[in-house]
């Protein structure tokens, strides 16, 4: 999804390359008071606690807000969730898919 919403917005591509690079194959583990768990691979979502975390946030919901965004208001983005409305199931799917 950065990926993609970085693209959409023009971003050039050795800045792409140079972020995505920071995410192949990220790892983190969990701290609690009984110790640390097991590193586990990230797969999906933002580095929490990074400073680039806020701006790609931000990269990506605009280009989902520039990807969804019709002339009737069935789409409310708000903070980070979108939602979409639809008449029926088809519908929703097809607007899901496009």
């Amino acid at each position: 999804m950065i990926r993609w919403a970085m693209r959409k917005l023009g971003v050039e591509d050795w800045l792409v390359l140079a972020v995505m690079s920071m995410y192949t194959g990220a790892k983190t583990f969990v701290r609690t008071v009984c110790g640390n768990s097991n590193g586990f691979k990230i797969k999906v979502g933002m580095h929490q606690g990074s400073p680039l975390s806020p701006l790609l946030f931000v990269i990506v919901m605009e280009g989902l807000s520039r990807e969804s965004t019709v002339v009737l208001p069935w789409e409310l983005l708000d903070a980070d969730d979108l939602v979409v409305i639809a008449e029926t199931l088809d519908d929703l799917i097809k607007r899901l898919n496009e």
